[in-house]
């Protein structure tokens, strides 16, 4: 079914059984965004050479019964420039239904795996939704079907997968974006977008650790560029992937790491590791604040953490309002003048209302290196949220 018929059939379900059941229960966010960049577009004269707006919806249906959960969660954006980022999406439309140790769900839903705060190289079933933000933190929903196995030995969870999203990609007409147009992708898999992709994970705890291991096999969600005179071609591979995170708990010690082993267009293994350690109560307040700091290495040829360091700090103000910042540095060990930097802070501002403020800064004066390309994307992102 296409992605625009599935949205229309989750937008007329979570219509009619609002409206006929009062056992559904609705939330959501709306938000207007602004961003800002210090300078003018290095790729395109058609881009915003300073300034970009959004505005986004993001609603949510819900009904729990004794023996179930189903959600709807729709997704849409209107952006002042970029056609790529005005999209819409399902990031939910699912039925859980759980008896004694046993849970069952189908539909389209989001799966996070991952401890690590620079990147998360396990998380590997949900497509990134790039053109929503940089970190690749936002996800498009995927159609699948999961079993989970609740045990005292752990916890065994399966998917089946059977439809592939192509990653969003900002066009040329808006920031953020590569330097040349975007062809239609190209797919290893005669299937195309229409691949039966799978995947298992057990994780447990063990007294102080948290511990997981997952396989994956499908279609890459991470796509080769291949360039052309006529622009770049998403190029997405067939892959296997056998990933680990473990995080141990020890005081105000949280140690963590992740690794993979991928096999695809090549085979390479990457890692993140490291800590983050919280001062509770610092300067005699009731402010925590917590250092993190993570290494990064990877096998693979223009990774963008090839051989990087992370250090950050994370501020809670523990205060009515929720105050946080959090401020990281990625610096990449082979050259010194590659780098990016980034900012996050937000709080709420009486009972409906968010604000978040977002920064980011990028260095490269190196021509292969990923970040080279977006060396003059500075920018400064504002956003105010109405939760209803």
């Amino acid at each position: 079914m296409k992605l625009t018929a599935l949205c229309g059939c989750a937008t007329l379900f979570a219509l009619s059984h609002t409206a006929h059941a009062e056992s559904w229960q609705q939330s959501g966010e709306v938000q207007i965004q602004q961003r800002g960049f210090f300078q003018k577009s290095p790729h395109s004269d058609k881009a915003p050479k300073h300034w970009q707006g959004a505005f986004m919806v993001e609603p949510l249906w819900q009904k729990v019964t004794e023996s179930s959960l189903t959600s709807v969660k729709l997704f849409g954006r209107i952006d002042s420039h970029d056609k790529a980022r005005t999209h819409w999406d399902i990031r939910e439309l699912s039925y859980l239904t759980y008896w004694g140790d046993y849970e069952f769900k189908i539909g389209i839903d989001k799966v996070f795996w991952g401890v690590t705060e620079s990147q998360h190289l396990v998380d590997v079933i949900n497509q990134t939704d790039s053109v929503e933000g940089f970190d690749g933190e936002d996800k498009l929903g995927q159609p699948m079907v999961q079993f989970k196995a609740i045990k005292e030995i752990g916890t065994f969870d399966f998917w089946l997968l059977p439809y592939f999203r192509a990653r969003t990609l900002a066009s040329t007409e808006g920031r953020l974006a590569l330097p040349t147009p975007l062809q239609d992708a190209q797919y290893e898999s005669s299937n195309e977008q229409h691949t039966l992709d799978f995947a298992i994970r057990y994780s447990h705890t063990i007294e102080d650790w948290d511990i997981g291991v997952s396989y994956f096999n499908g279609t890459n969600r991470e796509p080769y560029l291949q360039h052309s005179l006529s622009g770049i071609t998403p190029f997405y591979a067939q892959m296997w992937q056998l990933g680990t995170d473990i995080q141990g708990v020890f005081g105000d010690w949280l140690l963590k790491f992740e690794a993979i082993h991928r096999d695809s267009l090549e085979s390479h293994f990457a890692m993140t590791t490291g800590f983050e350690y919280t001062q509770v109560g610092i300067f005699d307040t009731a402010m925590d604040l917590g250092w993190i700091a993570e290494y990064s290495f990877s096998e693979q040829e223009n990774a963008i953490n090839q051989n990087d360091v992370f250090v950050g700090w994370r501020l809670a103000f523990n205060d009515m309002d929720g105050y946080e910042v959090l401020f990281g540095l990625n610096q990449d060990l082979d050259s010194q003048h590659t780098f990016s930097a980034k900012l996050e802070a937000s709080g709420r501002l009486g009972e409906n209302w968010k604000w978040q403020i977002d920064a980011w800064a990028f260095a490269s004066n190196n021509l292969s290196e990923p970040l080279f390309i977006f060396k003059d994307e500075d920018f400064v992102e504002a956003s105010l949220s109405y939760y209803f």
